[in-house]
């Protein structure tokens, strides 16, 4: 009868021994090989479980402790890699969802993406259109604000922001004072973005509703220094100095809006 082999007990030094490449190595070489190759290739995961492992039976607990560590270290950022790019499929479904006019399945998706990854910026964009779109602006104001916490150079995130700020300020929808606030993010949406028009026109409409004539003016003349070549500039910079009776300041508006695009025409004519 044959005799069966003892079990070895892996926790005992020099007992174990472990395939690498083609030949049965014994675990110092083991040991020997995989640090050479972490010399090499210091992100290879599984190489480095198992010199934790080899240091651990070797009873080599100090540096054991080292690898386990760097092991634990590297599958955590794996961990949210996939966290991540899970997070973005969630996304995608959400929008292909809202895409289709399937709002509920969409915010239930969105809602997934950030229970996987909370820091997914399509998802906190979308769930704050949704909830704005559902005029529920106390939510959607924790998604935006969210949202600038992470991408504070996006001024599209700074924009949605205020427009909840500026609802949020109406009596008939809360109690909060938020008008400042709303104020506060479109001027960082031109910060941001100096071009942008639609900032440009708001804050002049809410400057102009809360007697703040020298910024409805200021934002309108930044506004046609920006964007030169587009006539609604001019005709909202030339209202807001008739509306704060700076009539000659509208009066040279006017004239610069004629000879800039009387300027144009004969350009593209080329005559």
């Amino acid at each position: 009868m044959d005799t069966q082999a003892p079990i070895t007990d892996p926790t005992q030094p020099g007992t174990a021994t472990a395939e690498f490449g083609d030949q049965s190595l014994a675990p110092g070489e083991e040991i020997a090989g995989l640090e050479k190759l972490l010399e090499v290739e210091p992100d290879d995961f599984q190489a480095r479980c198992r010199l934790g492992e080899l240091y651990f039976s070797q009873g080599r607990m100090d540096d054991a402790l080292v690898e386990v560590k760097k092991s634990i270290e590297m599958a955590e950022g794996l961990r949210a890699e996939m966290n991540r790019s899970l997070a973005m499929y969630y996304s995608n479904l959400g929008t292909i969802y809202a895409t289709k006019n399937m709002t509920d399945e969409a915010e239930a998706e969105f809602r997934h993406a950030l229970e996987v990854f909370p820091y997914d910026v399509l998802a906190l964009f979308n769930l704050g259109r949704v909830y704005a779109d559902k005029k529920k602006y106390m939510e959607a104001k924790e998604y935006y604000e969210r949202l600038v916490e992470i991408t504070p150079e996006d001024p599209i995130a700074w924009y949605n922001l205020a427009g909840v700020y500026i609802e949020l300020d109406n009596p008939q929808v809360s109690d909060y004072n938020t008008i400042d606030m709303g104020i506060q993010c479109y001027l960082r949406t031109l910060e941001l973005d100096p071009k942008h028009l639609e900032s440009s026109f708001k804050l002049m409409e809410i400057s102009l509703n809360h007697k703040k004539t020298d910024l409805a003016v200021s934002v309108m003349e930044n506004a046609v220094e920006h964007n030169p070549d587009e006539p609604l500039a001019y005709y909202n910079l030339i209202s807001v100095y008739d509306k704060c009776k700076m009539f000659e300041k509208a009066e040279e508006a006017r004239k610069r809006l004629r000879e800039r695009f009387a300027k144009k025409a004969k350009d593209s004519t080329g005559a």
